[in-house]
């Protein structure tokens, strides 16, 4: 009996010291997990990455600064200006608030640069254009540089034609009419209470629908609140174009589909009223239009998480009525829209 309990005795200290073990080993694994996810979430509020843009530059000064831009690269000037440079600088020095604008500024900066001087050697002490210039290159990159397009000949033959200027397009086809009115930040009830996060441009039922830029289609399909939808990325990643409320029944243009490759000005879609429905195809927008908006990512996480940057797209829209992209209609069958001017943009090639 005795040899029995001492058996029994030492097989409940094994148990013990097993038992001891194991939740030891737990205990550092769960330590050890902790740790990492802690070293994670530091990670990730070390970051430095910009998390909010106010674009509020107003039209005269885009069209201005496009100008001198564009003049300079077309007219042999020694020194080639670059407006999203200009643009930095005078957001700068207004601290973002272009009321203060004064035309002697831009004209000061501009004359400083055809002098010799350098944007970095006048900037030096200007401690917000690192984000001006960061924040507005990522809006605004792709929109003037040079490009290749087809140009009609007197004979009716068509040839290819260097340029350098806005290479970016109206989202709304040229020859079509349509009215839109800053309505950013508006409320929105559908769904869940919520602002505006772009632009509404009102038009008629299967007015075709523009690429503004160059880039890779993301998302293709219907969405309850934007209905049938077409999310277009830019090759570097920094935007992403947002087209809402395409037309039922025939939302897109040909061969459209996610990881098509677009350049700018090519047909995308078709405007209409579809939407606020988890059903999919049903008109429940009460005015056609087409909700054009850009998202900036300056990290993945931005794309769909909490910290997403939406820009207000109107003086944008604005800006884009000078470059507006001629369609014809290409497939009687499917009755589809295709550009009549083709272009090479750069951006394509390299991609």
């Amino acid at each position: 009996m005795v040899l029995k309990a001492v058996k029994i005795r030492k097989q409940y200290i094994i148990l013990g010291i097993i038992s001891l073990l194991l939740m030891s080993s737990l205990f550092l694994i769960f330590i050890t997990s902790h740790a990492l996810a802690s070293e994670e979430e530091k990670e990730e509020e070390k970051k430095t990455y910009i998390k909010w843009v106010d674009y509020n530059v107003p039209l005269e000064l885009m069209e201005k600064t496009a100008k001198l831009d564009i003049d300079s690269h077309t007219k042999e000037q020694e020194v080639e200006l670059n407006w999203i440079e200009l643009l930095s600088y005078l957001a700068s020095k207004y601290g973002g608030n272009f009321k203060s604008f004064q035309q002697k500024d831009l004209d000061n900066v501009v004359a400083r640069l055809k002098a010799g001087e350098t944007m970095e050697e006048i900037t030096k002490d200007m401690k917000l254009y690192s984000y001006y210039i960061e924040a507005y290159n990522a809006i605004l990159c792709q929109f003037i540089g040079n490009y290749q397009i087809e140009t009609l000949q007197e004979d009716g033959t068509k040839t290819w034609k260097e340029k350098y200027g806005i290479k970016a397009f109206l989202p709304i086809a040229k020859n079509y009419g349509f009215s839109h009115y800053d309505d950013f930040g508006n409320s929105r009830t559908y769904g869940y209470k919520r602002v505006h996060l772009g632009n509404d441009l009102m038009g008629s039922i299967g007015t075709p629908i523009i690429a503004v830029e160059s880039g890779v289609v993301e998302a293709c399909g219907w969405n309850q609140y934007g209905g049938w939808r077409i999310g277009i990325r830019s090759f570097d990643g920094k935007r992403y174009y947002y087209y809402a409320h395409l037309r039922k029944n025939h939302p897109y243009a040909k061969d459209m589909e996610e990881g098509k490759i677009v350049q700018a000005g090519d047909v995308i879609g078709y405007l209409g009223m579809t939407g606020y429905s988890t059903k999919e195809n049903v008109n429940n927008i009460n005015v056609p239009h087409l909700h054009f908006g850009m998202q900036l990512i300056f990290d993945e996480s931005q794309k769909d998480g909490v910290n997403q940057i939406w820009i207000d797209v109107y003086q944008i829209i604005n800006f884009l009525k000078k470059n507006k992209s001629e369609v014809y209609k290409a497939y009687e069958d499917t009755k589809d829209y295709e550009r009549k001017y083709q272009i090479i943009d750069p951006i394509v090639q390299d991609n």
